[in-house]
């Protein structure tokens, strides 16, 4: 699989290009520390020499001061390149990782849904984590060691033309073949970099439903289904570990043949006087640090062929297109007030799919409330995110107080619209962190009024840290009623202008419904609201009916209006019952 190097260079080019100082420091320290490995040996071949023309002794203690001394600053300078080289990777691909976890933020909810958060996660996290070696020692390390490997046979040509030239041929070829099959591995790795990234789905699917799993007793279907995917992974890692070790294993074959063209030069020389014993040394020693850097460059090559497969997922990811696109330079600000709200000839279909909304149209006077009301699958949940903007109408366009929400900025529409679902989304953080969504300004004093309007205070005093209790991973340690009580209390710290109830009391029982009826009265009032419900006590505080039927209007007006009109679908909605219809 080719991979146009422009994808390589725009990589290293914005994700090194702030950290300059320390991909610096990275080549100089590499320098240093080639340099010595370089010269550390001409010190040992000089003290072969001295001894056996019989130097003086403090001759010989020098030398071999010396190269211990430039044996331990080596050492020094690798583990401070090592730190280095380890901190801009982790620079690198933390600021790479969080351009991926934003670019999702603002995908189409279409796209996402495509995806377990499991395998979301592959990409975000594992997918980047293995290009933290490319970001900081791919370049670096190959320029670096083919200086090593230009310098060590620059030296042995020096010693002698056809010693030179023998060894810079084997070396010549291996790396040619190694070149030559660099990319065989890429597709292998991507494979299994995807089939890492389904197991890890998988996983994270089956713990979120561990409780219905074990009472269906489906512990076993799931575990086989569990060693299926593992059974995957381990075939495409075995397929990709193979075609790297025929690599690895070219490699060691071209550098054996080098240090047996090496001994047998080294024999000939010496034994016809061309070098001298401590020569003979640096031979074999300059030969056998040969294997090093072709060692090295393998072992980059190998990673780099990992990195490929990881960069071509993390480039399709960035790739794909933002459909839900504001324009920066908007100063468009909407009223500190109810807004109107206006859909003009609205419809909405996913890709390749039918129509979810089809054509329409109405208008929702300032501070008014409309009831929401059809079937499942009428298009009820996404004409409300419409307004959120988490999607765009694939045609006509939606008003809040005249202006079209696709010119606002996204955070200036949403700062003036609050949410509340059946579903209660709860983070394992603190009960502060999940009202205010990590928002440290709003001070604790507002948030336990809020608290005490929704009858949660009896609640929080049991909690033994308050506020900043920790809730349990997806708030099991509460309630439905509590969890969706608090998220009533968002909205209240939000304070939006426009409120969107989406079925927020189907799943609340009678008792908790009327704690929190008082406080959506409260919330609604002086507010715009729209409600999406089930219940006929709902459905009783609204000003106007819109009734959805596979995507269309299919009754709009004010509630008394057509609840006088015995011939309309809404009266006859209440002589039967909207909890045994509206299913």
């Amino acid at each position: 699989m080719k991979v146009s190097k422009n994808i390589y260079l725009d990589l290293l080019s914005r994700y090194l290009k702030p950290h300059w100082p320390l991909v610096l420091a990275l080549g100089v320290l590499l320098v240093i520390f080639t340099t010595l490995q370089f010269a550390t040996p001409l010190l040992l071949g000089s003290f072969i020499d001295n001894a056996t023309a019989g130097a003086p002794d403090a001759t010989l203690f020098w030398l071999a001061s010396g190269f211990l001394g430039m044996a331990f600053l080596t050492q020094v300078v690798s583990v401070v390149e090592v730190y280095v080289a380890e901190n801009l990777g982790w620079l690198a691909t933390n600021r790479l990782r969080a351009d991926v976890a934003a670019h999702c933020l603002n995908l189409d909810m279409s796209y996402l849904n495509r995806f377990t958060p499991g395998e979301l996660i592959e990409r975000i996290d594992g997918d980047v984590a293995a290009l933290g070696n490319f970001f900081s020692r791919f370049v670096v390390y190959l320029l670096g060691n083919l200086f090593l490997l230009l310098a060590v046979l620059g030296l042995l040509t020096y010693f002698d033309w056809r010693l030179g030239l023998v060894l810079s041929l084997v070396t010549v070829i291996g790396i040619l073949v190694i070149i030559r099959i660099r990319n065989l591995a890429t597709p292998m790795w991507q494979a299994s970099r995807q089939a890492k990234a389904n197991m890890f789905g998988f996983i994270e699917e089956r713990l979120t439903g561990t409780e219905d799993i074990r009472s269906a007793g489906a512990i076993s279907h799931t575990m086989s289904h569990l060693h299926r995917h593992q059974g995957r992974s381990l075939k495409t890692d075995v397929r990709a570990g193979l075609i790297t070790a025929v690599i690895t294993n070219n490699t060691r074959l071209f550098f054996a043949i080098g240090t047996a063209s090496a001994f047998a030069m080294i024999i000939f020389l010496f034994q016809g006087g061309a070098i001298s014993l401590g020569t003979a040394f640096l031979v074999y020693r300059y030969t056998e640090m040969l294997s090093r850097p072709i060692e090295e460059i393998n072992h980059q090559i190998q990673d780099f062929q990992q990195a490929t497969a990881s960069i071509v997922r993390v480039k399709d990811l960035l790739n794909t297109p933002v459909s839900i696109k504001a324009n920066p330079e908007s100063q468009l600000r909407l009223p500190e007030q109810p807004p109107e709200v206006e859909f003009r000839g609205v419809s909405f279909e996913y890709a390749d799919d039918e129509p979810v909304l089809e054509n329409i149209s109405f208008r929702l006077a300032p501070g008014q409330v409309l009831g929401l009301l059809g079937r499942s699958g009428s298009g009820k949940t996404t004409l409300s995110r419409l307004l959120f903007r988490l999607y765009d109408p694939t045609a006509g366009e939606i008003q809040l107080s005249q202006v079209n929400i696709a010119d606002l900025p996204l955070a200036e529409l949403r700062r003036h619209i609050g949410l509340v679902t059946q579903d209660s989304q709860l983070f394992h953080a603190t009960v502060r962190d999940n009202l205010t969504f990590f928002d440290a300004d709003i001070p604790d004093e507002r948030i336990i009024e809020v608290i005490k309007e929704l009858g949660l205070d009896g609640w929080l005093n049991r909690l033994e840290h308050g506020l900043e209790t920790k809730l349990a991973p997806t708030g099991t340690s509460l309630s439905g009623g509590e969890a969706q009580l608090l998220s009533f209390a968002r909205v209240f710290l939000k304070d939006p202008h426009l409120v969107i109830l989406d079925e927020a009391t189907s799943r609340l029982d009678p008792l908790t419904e009327n704690r929190v009826k008082l406080a959506v009265d409260r919330l609604l009032k002086g507010r715009t609201a729209i409600i999406i419900a089930h219940r006929l006590a709902t459905v009783q505080r609204v000003d106007q009916i819109m009734i959805l039927d596979k995507g269309r209007i299919l009754e709009f007006g004010p509630r008394e209006s057509l609840a006088s009109d015995a011939s309309s679908q809404f009266a006859r909605l209440l002589q039967i019952g909207l909890e045994d219809t509206l299913v």
